[in-house]
Order: structure tokens, then C-alpha cells, then sequence
């Protein structure tokens, strides 16, 4: 990925984070929601916005579906705060790599108990 990609994706994750945080009022977004990070693509039209969710899979729905459908007034908004010449299409999508770690979380510790394995210096002895 090229440096001028990292910068666009870091800068749209900021810009998208504080549009979310301060301008979209949907009630569907009352749980904690955050922008984990943003992929755009190489010709600068379409950026996959990666979110993660406070709550269970019924906040991540709601959040999801509010997001998509604020999507038109988060493009206009960024068209005006961006001097670019075209802003790229918003898709939305759960962040992937949170459950992928809740995960090995949860594998490191199945093996930690079937190999009596002592805790790890940042876990809690019972």
C-alpha cells in the first residue's frame, strides 16, 4: 500500500470518527461505536469503513444499518471538509479483527488450561 493510501485512509478515519461522534443523530447509534480503520481503493473512489460496536449483535446490526443508510450525508459532509477533488463512496462493515482476536483469546486459553500452563504475567491467579 502506498504511503499517499495510508494518509487518505488515516485521514478519512479521523474525519469519519468525529462526523459519527458529533454530527449523526440516529437512535440506532446510541451504543458506543468507533472507526477502527478505513481502506480506500488505489483509484480513490470507494473506502470500506471498518467499525466496532460496544453492545451485542443486535447494537451491531442497528449501528450498521444507521451508518449505511447516513452514508450520502457523511460523503457530503467530508466533500465539504476535504479539499479533494472527489470524496470516495462510504461502505460500512464490522470490523473483522476484533472477533478474530476474541478469539485466539479464547484458543490461548483453552490451551493454557488443558496443558496447566501458569497464568500469563497480565491474568489473574483464581
Amino acid at each position: 500500500m502506498s504511503r499517499r493510501i495510508e494518509r487518505v485512509n488515516e485521514l478519512l478515519r479521523e474525519e469519519i470518527s468525529a462526523l459519527v461522534l458529533q454530527d449523526v443523530r440516529d437512535p440506532r447509534l446510541s451504543t458506543l461505536v468507533s472507526v477502527t480503520g478505513v481502506v480506500t481503493s488505489p483509484d480513490l473512489r470507494h473506502a470500506r469503513v471498518y467499525i466496532s460496536v460496544y453492545g451485542g449483535a443486535n447494537d451491531e446490526a442497528a449501528s450498521l444499518a444507521a451508518l449505511r443508510q447516513a452514508a450520502g450525508y457523511l460523503r457530503r459532509q467530508l466533500r465539504d471538509r476535504l479539499p479533494w477533488r472527489t470524496v470516495p463512496e462510504l461502505a460500512f462493515a464490522i470490523d473483522p479483527a476484533l472477533e478474530r482476536g476474541r478469539r485466539v483469546d479464547e484458543l490461548l486459553a483453552e490451551l493454557q488450561a488443558a496443558s496447566h500452563l501458569p497464568p500469563t504475567p497480565g491474568e489473574q491467579r483464581e
